[in-house]
């Protein structure tokens, strides 16, 4: 008899606490998204282009969803450092990744990278399209392209970059391979030493990306021949397209676009994608983002996914053709 008082009394302990768990689980898994701070990922160091995007998006995210999105910038190895950590992140919702035009681009310039693009990430928003300006300085005797093109093929000239694998990098080798010119690369440790050359005059030529020629668009020290991309900038109406120059494979833009890890639950992918779209669609923050030279766009996952999609091969293709390989 006290056995069987004993057995049935462990039964009911087991039932309950079964009840108890059952009850906690189903309560932890109705926590509507997100239930606990978000990783911003940057990869790139404080204080640039891709920081001030992640950080103006990620402010509004936080207040919008409700929990604090905190900023953490983790530069290195062209980017693939950050994005790497995402890789390999939970896909729960709560990392995600500001992430550049890199993020396609080095896959065909490095031999190996520590992710898969296609598989690692799932896109959520395109944030914003920057386009790159080909510059040359006053002393240079070219006002238009056709004139800085007959220079080239008269004598020797240099265009330089911020950094080898670079889209200004990559937009120099196709300007070379397009217009049939000999010009030599002069890689810089980022925009801000390029520009500084650029209007000293030591550099006879330069891709630059227009957030960082913004600030100098208006001080007479340079000409701008062309612009990327697949429209003219408003703040520069005059300045032509390189399609419009008769100079083909210069369409893709430069973006800023949010990603989480791969797999990622698409309810959550669908919330971020909506709250992304809409903050990019605030007065202020297009206002900042138009003043940084970029073009807001604030998409749908499918849409981001269309770009990845569409511009891998073309960049592959410019680094195939112009024979690039990085370490």
């Amino acid at each position: 008899m006290q056995q069987s008082r004993r057995n049935w009394l462990a039964q009911a302990g087991t039932l309950a606490g079964a009840a108890i768990l059952g009850g906690t689980g189903h309560a932890f898994a109705q926590q509507p998204y997100p239930a606990k701070p978000i990783r911003l990922i940057v990869p790139y160091p404080a204080g640039g282009g891709t920081d001030t995007v992640g950080r103006l998006v990620g402010q509004r995210l936080s207040e919008s969803l409700g929990q604090p999105v905190v900023v953490e910038n983790k530069p290195g190895a062209s980017g693939m450092l950050g994005n790497d950590t995402v890789a390999k992140a939970p896909a729960d919702g709560y990392t995600l990744l500001l992430a550049i035009t890199a993020l396609i681009q080095s896959p065909a310039l490095y031999k190996r990278t520590p992710y898969d693009v296609a598989k690692d990430f799932t896109p959520v928003s395109l944030i914003a399209k920057s386009s790159d300006l080909f510059v040359v300085p006053n002393r240079v005797p070219a006002s238009t392209m056709r004139e800085f093109l007959a220079l080239a093929k008269a004598g020797k000239l240099s265009y330089g970059s911020y950094g080898n694998g670079t889209s200004s990098h990559l937009h120099g080798e196709l300007l070379r391979q397009q217009a049939g010119i000999e010009i030599a690369h002069i890689p810089y440790k980022g925009a801000a030493p390029l520009m500084s050359d650029l209007l000293g005059g030591q550099v006879d030529s330069a891709f630059v990306d227009v957030t960082s020629a913004n600030p100098y668009l208006t001080s007479g020290k340079f000409k701008i021949l062309g612009i990327t991309g697949t429209q003219r900038y408003k703040a520069l109406p005059n300045v032509p397209t390189f399609s419009e120059l008769g100079l083909a494979g210069f369409e893709p833009n430069g973006w800023f676009g949010l990603f989480l890890p791969g797999n990622a639950p698409k309810d959550v992918t669908a919330k971020l994608a909506a709250e992304t779209a809409r903050i990019v669609r605030l007065p202020e923050v297009t206002a900042k983002l138009a003043g940084m030279g970029l073009q807001p766009v604030g998409s749908t996952p499918q849409e981001l996914a269309a770009v990845v999609a569409g511009d891998t091969p073309k960049w592959a293709r410019i680094v195939r053709d112009a024979n690039i390989q990085l370490d």
